[in-house]
């Protein structure tokens, strides 16, 4: 499989791979942030879909991507205050969401800044990073392997692991924007997610420590529903929250952590289904309310408001400051091992 240039940046060299399934599914991956710039789907009744939204240039992806196909950390999604302790050590990080919070990182996170490329095939890519000891304030020497797979007919496999050298928080994610059709938006996508909790946010999106019930909540999507649709009283609810996966559907059982089902989307438009398994405790589902591209992204589509939506696996935000959340820190002689399969299919 031969990289081709897709940009530079500061001197770096920037490649793009594309992978191919054998059904028709082609995905396309630069070193860029270990972004999956494009994807498409074989379409039932034949012919390709695009699932995912993406730029056309690097330096549109450096001025104004928002994550767009990127892997998030060193920690994905927020933590309060940008500060945490391990073993009685305090640490500070870069406050890049309002000047209040860190999120993804930081702001020059490892979704803004160049990989390398370790290894390709026709339908897998791996990539490496190094994170060094204080890299926006973070403890530890962070090497970091993702390997996406593109499996028969047309799943997007995502395997991520890392070691450190210090006691570190570590919370990596797949952060695509999917859109299962050609409409303006996904409002009439409807959504399952296999949870029967949500821990709730205050107005800044920093988890208050709760975990409640979903049930009579807006944030109950144990059916599909459409994520447009209104409640009994007119509003509708926006959504970048933290659903606590039920875990219930288990892949290959006895081995550690086994893939689970996670959530489901539907387009009726295309007849296109998504489903998410995932190694991973929690999935952060964020309908892209706020998006807002001054530049034109794949095939020239305006990408405004709800343009795309993230279904990503992960652990809870804040994870560092709530004990009584899954522990998300690594520390030296363990690996950090997440998989997270996007499979699609018809409806």
């Amino acid at each position: 499989m031969n990289p081709t240039l897709f940009g530079t940046l500061d001197d770096t060299p920037v490649y793009e791979i594309t992978l191919r399934s054998a059904a028709g599914a082609e995905a396309k991956v630069i070193t860029w942030g270990a972004v999956v710039r494009d994807l498409q789907v074989p379409r039932p009744g034949g012919g390709l879909q695009r699932v995912v939204l993406g730029s056309n240039s690097l330096d549109d992806y450096w001025q104004h991507s928002p994550h767009f196909g990127a892997i998030a950390g060193r920690y994905a999604n927020r933590i309060a205050g940008g500060r945490f302790s391990v073993d009685e050590r305090a640490y500070q990080l870069p406050l890049n969401q309002d000047g209040k919070h860190s999120l993804h990182g930081g702001g020059q996170g490892f979704g803004k800044r160049p990989w390398q490329l370790a290894a390709a095939t026709e339908s897998s890519v791996t990539l490496t990073l190094v994170s060094p000891d204080g890299d926006h304030g973070y403890p530890g020497d962070l090497t970091v392997t993702c390997t996406y797979r593109l499996l028969e007919p047309a799943t997007l496999r995502v395997e991520l692991s890392a070691t450190t050298t210090d006691a570190t928080p570590v919370n990596l994610c797949h952060h695509s924007y999917f859109k299962l059709d050609g409409a303006a938006d996904i409002l009439d996508h409807r959504l399952d997610i296999a949870a029967d909790f949500w821990t709730p946010v205050d107005a800044d999106l920093i988890p208050t420590g709760e975990v409640r019930a979903v049930a009579g909540t807006p944030f109950d999507f144990r059916a599909p529903r459409a994520i447009g649709h209104a409640g009994t009283d007119g509003t509708r609810t926006w959504y970048d929250h933290n659903w606590v996966l039920r875990r219930e559907r288990v892949e290959t059982p006895g081995r550690p952590r086994p893939l689970a089902y996670a959530a489901g989307l539907t387009s009726s438009r295309s007849g296109l289904r998504l489903e998410v398994w995932t190694t991973e405790p929690g999935l952060q589902f964020y309908d892209g309310f706020k998006i807002n591209l001054p530049v034109p992204g794949l095939d020239g589509a305006p990408y405004g408001a709800n343009a795309g939506l993230c279904l990503e696996p992960q652990h809870f935000p804040d994870s560092p400051n709530r004990p009584h959340f899954p522990s998300t820190i690594l520390r030296p002689g363990e690996v950090y091992r997440q998989v997270t399969e996007y499979r699609f299919g018809p409806a």
